[in-house]
């Protein structure tokens, strides 16, 4: 019977399992939520449990030649106890975090689906309950691969995810996330029994043999996960028929198209290739058209698969590549730093037809970002937006929301480039970098991670070392396969892996993976890892050529900032009531002041004078008066017995007649008078707390 979503209800079989997954069980539950869509599945971790469906429609989409899936990761706000912030108090567009989970999802699934799969999918993973350790995304990925493999989608390769962390050199499957802040490694990977499917990596510049053990570690724990899968209750599966061509056309179209191929493959220039290749699609098309009317459709198909195999033979079987370079030699690169006048720090950095443009930006403390997640509130103090016009690959596209592409792209950059900045405590400045790619033919983020080092350097900030990445590619057939280094677009769109990875000279500082075949062996991995290792050392070089350190001093238009410990208890002093003070100071002195929970106070402005001025102003505020110490003070109140003086704002002391001068005084008012200036030296503080000081004491 079918219902009134356009789907066939078939019923449901109930079913709840569990795994021990490193000695942390992992619960799975099906046929209770969700029923109507084609599979779905409770995920619990702990006490985060996810709610995973997955929904395809019945019939092909007409007219497309890819696989139209939409993966949506959401997180509901009760799931941690809380309300949503903002005006209308509900849940609205994703967050970043949640579109960057929304991928991890796609790029762990896509490949595992029919080569001719055109319906349209869509995954929906709702977080219902998150207890603040355990992570959702692990249970997001795990709970899609069981909706799929328990529908009737022709989705037959069950999936699992697995987070690793390192801590003190020891290796932890799904950590917490209260053991991830003292881990030097973020690694999640997805994968099937077989093979890998997607890999994720954050690191502090650990090596490749490191690297490739936290790998392997994560592949045979996923084995198990899958396993299980496989004796899940299923439905029957949709079958996926594959296109069955007219002969007579194929051989048409072969005759001509086979030697047209060899040729446009060859053709080095992108641009030269592309013309040549659509000028011959559109003439054959044409004539094929008038021979073969009903067979439009499959004319396309039937010349991009020639192309295809005949770009992949080229490096397969000739170990050559369209655009003459060998299997690890880089396009040119060009560097150029301080590219532009009034920007805190610039670089142009140039590999091929491949162009970011990075700046950076040095902001105060305020200028943070609230970073309201499920797990919690927090500041953010570095930020990496990437941007991708249309005109970088030469295409109108108007400039809408950023997408998820972008989100992606830029996150994968601020990931590889995060381990090279100083503390906050040794650099307490607000950091913005901003990548706008301005030509693109491929692994335009690894350019905005070279980009954004060297913009690091020119801006003045004093990171620990400069970062580069590089994008390689596989091209496999059987036990013939080949690694390449810097890939570029087209060798992305035929090859069977992208494989970007950034780091240091000591080390990886981060890894994004994404595999589009099975067997893809640890041989493989290791060969991929260190020929990118060269690669990386050759752009390091060509990168040091241009800046080498970063620069001693930061720009002149950048806020002169300065920073200083006040106690805690005096933080209501500084601010005053209702301000007054903090206030004050900023317009006397064009400053600008942040003060911490904790503190700690950091003092900014355009202007090096008023920041020093109002620095003075929140010592003398918040200072302490001391026992031996000599002060300027000012006299306030003349008494019989003395006058009171300010050595501090708002903090008095008493100088007895007796120690205004040397000698014997008759009168206060023979020595000073209300608002002398007067120098003095505390010379004591007693039980309640009364400073007494001394002008005779202050000039022996």
């Amino acid at each position: 019977m079918q219902n009134g979503a356009g789907q066939w209800s078939v019923k449901v079989e109930y079913f709840k399992k569990e795994v021990d997954v490193a000695g942390k069980k992992i619960i799975i539950e099906s046929g209770k939520m969700a029923k109507q869509a084609n599979g779905s599945c409770l995920v619990r971790i702990g006490d985060t449990a996810v709610l995973v469906s997955a929904v395809g429609s019945k019939d092909p989409k007409p007219g497309i030649d890819f696989m139209p899936l939409t993966v949506d990761y959401r997180e509901r706000a009760f799931a941690a106890g809380k309300i949503p912030g903002g005006f209308f108090k509900r849940e609205a567009k994703p967050r970043d975090s949640e579109i960057l989970v929304s991928r991890l999802i796609d790029r762990s699934i896509r490949p595992l689906f029919p080569e001719y799969w055109r319906n349209d999918t869509q995954i929906s993973a709702i977080v219902l309950s998150h207890d603040g350790e355990n992570d959702a995304d692990i249970a997001a990925i795990l709970g899609t691969s069981v909706a799929l493999t328990i529908s009737d989608l022709p989705f037959t390769t069950p999936i699992a995810s697995v987070r690793i962390g390192r801590i003190n050199g020891q290796l932890i499957v799904n950590p917490l996330k209260s053991e991830l802040k003292e881990s030097d490694l973020d690694l999640v990977v997805s994968g099937t029994e077989e093979a890998l499917t997607m890999v994720e990596a954050g690191a502090l510049e650990l090596s490749e043999s490191e690297m490739l053990e936290a790998l392997n570690l994560a592949r045979e724990t996923i084995k198990g996960i899958c396993a299980l899968q496989k004796t899940l209750p299923a439905k029957a599966k949709i079958e996926v028929a594959e296109p069955v061509y007219n002969e007579s056309l194929k051989a048409d179209i072969e005759s001509e198209a086979v030697a047209k191929a060899e040729e446009g493959v060859t053709i080095k220039e992108k641009g030269e290739r592309d013309a040549f290749w659509a000028s011959f699609k559109k003439d054959i098309t044409a004539r094929m058209i008038e021979k073969y009317p009903e067979e439009a459709s499959s004319i396309s198909m039937i010349l991009e698969d020639i192309f295809y195999k005949k770009a992949r033979e080229l490096v397969l079987n000739k170990r050559v590549r369209s655009d003459g370079r060998g299997l690890e030699d880089i396009r040119p690169i060009a560097c150029e730093v301080d590219v532009l006048a009034r920007v805190h720090g610039s670089s142009l950095f140039t590999r091929g037809q491949t162009q970011a443009l990075a700046s950076v930006t040095l902001g105060t403390p305020g200028d943070m970002q609230i970073m309201d997640e499920l797990a919690g509130e927090y500041k953010e103090r570095f930020m990496l937006h990437y941007n991708f016009p249309g005109f970088a690959t030469g295409e109108p596209k108007s400039e809408r929301s950023t997408s998820r592409r972008e989100i992606g792209h830029g996150a994968l950059a601020k990931r590889a480039l995060r381990p090279i900045l100083p503390s906050e405590e040794d650099f307490g400045y607000t950091i913005r970098i901003v990548s706008d790619i301005l030509e693109s033919n491929g692994s335009s983020s690894m350019a905005s991670v070279c980009g954004g080092s060297l913009a690091l350097f020119n801006a003045g900030v004093p990171v620990k070392s400069s970062c580069a990445g590089v994008a390689m590619g596989l091209m496999k057939e059987g036990d013939n396969y080949v690694v390449l280094t810097d890939i570029m677009g087209m060798e992305d769109h035929l090859g069977d892996m992208d494989f970007k990875v950034a780091g240091t000279r000591k080390g990886i500082t981060a890894l994004q993976m994404d595999i589009k075949v099975a067997g893809l062996t640890t041989e493989i991995l290791a060969q991929a890892l260190e020929q990118a290792k060269r690669g990386r050392m050759f752009i390091l070089d060509k990168m040091d050529s241009a800046i080498s350190a970063p620069k001693t001093s930061i720009s002149d238009f950048a806020p002169q900032m300065v920073s200083l410990m006040i106690p805690q208890n005096k933080i209501g002093e500084l601010i005053g009531p209702g301000g007054k003070n903090i206030r004050r100071i900023q317009e006397e002195t064009n400053a600008k002041i942040d003060i911490e929970e904790t503190g700690k106070v950091f003092i900014s402005g355009t202007d090096a004078d008023g920041v020093q001025r109002a620095k003075e102003y929140v010592e003398s505020l918040t200072a302490e008066v001391e026992v031996g110490k000599i002060y300027k003070g000012r006299i306030v109140k003349i008494m019989a017995f003395g006058a009171f003086a300010e050595v501090l704002p708002g903090k008095e002391g008493l100088i007895h007649i007796s120690q205004l001068a040397e000698g014997h005084t008759k009168k206060v008012e023979d020595v000073v008078k209300e608002g002398d200036a007067v120098t003095v030296k505390v010379i004591e503080i007693d039980k309640q707390g009364r400073v007494n000081l001394s002008m005779k004491a202050a000039k022996q």
